[in-house]
């Protein structure tokens, strides 16, 4: 499966929504996506995880690395994520208590 990506102003913030997979395979195409939005000056992201059907440490790094490049610029980056399967992963790993995690891309901005 591949990965949609589309970005758009919301309220201050630069909302990324992602969709279908993120893995080893499609995992540079959102770094890119959040390296190029970082170089363009946009420090707050919100990145939506709502349609991802896969993600994989690979991913995960790539949501560390984002979120690391913007707190460098004083910077945020918040995730909208309700399934249950992708909060699974961020419970494991211990990163619920890194990033702000949001039911929706309302109470995240």
């Amino acid at each position: 499966m591949d990965l949609s990506l589309t970005t758009r102003p919301e309220g201050g913030r630069t909302v990324v929504e992602v969709g279908g997979e993120i893995d080893v395979y499609t995992a540079p195409k959102l770094r890119e996506t959040l390296v190029s939005l970082v170089d363009a000056g946009q420090y707050d992201l919100v990145v939506d995880l709502e349609r991802v059907e896969f993600l994989d440490s690979t991913g995960l790094g790539v949501l560390v690395g984002g979120l690391k490049r913007v707190r460098t610029h004083d910077g945020s980056l918040a995730l909208v994520c309700t399934q249950e399967r992708l909060l699974k992963i961020f419970r494991i790993t211990g990163l619920t208590k890194v990033f702000d995690i949001h039911p929706d891309v309302a109470s995240a901005i």
